[in-house]
């Protein structure tokens, strides 16, 4: 992306404590096929090394930038990124998750071909254990195949916008959001390309289901 242009996808990275995992997800990011991207990395109040893992890319790219506030959780995290964001489409990537090469094209391309579409889910693959608590029945495990990964969201900005961004609820944010989204937009879950690669640390699987993001 030349400088001064604007963007045409912002991908919202938000992070806490995962300093040791971060650089692969930035890398993922910057190694896109698809080069009109920036990357908004949103520090949720991180205590270790992030900042030092973030800042070589502060200094080689001038579409990745960085910002930082208290520690309050994934979903307000996310929608500071948002607010932040200057792209036609947001989409988002979780900072222990990477993404495959063609995940931005394949996802752009998707929403280009199909203007009656405003937000889309799904496309990962999974590392780790598939299960997870259901968010209206924390006694109950679900496949995670079921379930909106909101890495996996990618879709028009305004829409985004006009929603108020995600809710600050316990867990489930991502699904709260897509349920909201789908009483007023055009809403599509796909299952290709598997480009979005979602890993379950030890703190994602114990947490119940509910957008690990930071």
């Amino acid at each position: 992306m030349s400088s001064g242009s604007r963007p045409e996808i912002s991908v919202i990275l938000t992070t806490f404590n995962r300093a040791a995992l971060l650089e692969q997800a930035i890398e993922s990011v910057v190694t896109q096929t698809f080069h009109g991207w920036e990357l908004v990395i949103v520090d949720d109040g991180s205590v270790d090394e992030t900042f030092a893992v973030v800042e070589p890319y502060l200094q080689r790219h001038d579409n990745v930038r960085y910002m930082k506030h208290r520690n309050r959780g994934a979903a307000l995290s996310r929608n500071a990124g948002i607010q932040a964001s200057s792209g036609r489409y947001v989409t988002f990537l979780d900072s222990d998750d990477i993404y495959r090469p063609r995940h931005l094209e394949s996802r752009h391309a998707l929403l280009e071909s199909r203007p009656d579409i405003d937000l889309i889910s799904g496309g990962f693959i999974l590392e780790g254990d598939p299960w997870v608590r259901d968010r209206n029945d924390p006694e109950k495990l679900i496949h995670i195949g079921e379930c909106i990964l909101c890495g996996t969201l990618f879709g028009r900005k305004e829409l985004f916008l006009e929603l108020g961004g995600f809710s600050n609820i316990d867990y489930a944010e991502d699904a709260d959001f897509w349920d909201r989204a789908a009483g007023k937009y055009s809403l599509m879950k796909i299952e290709s390309p598997e480009s979005y690669v979602y890993r379950r640390s030890e703190q994602s699987i114990t947490s119940q289901y509910k957008g690990k993001g930071s």
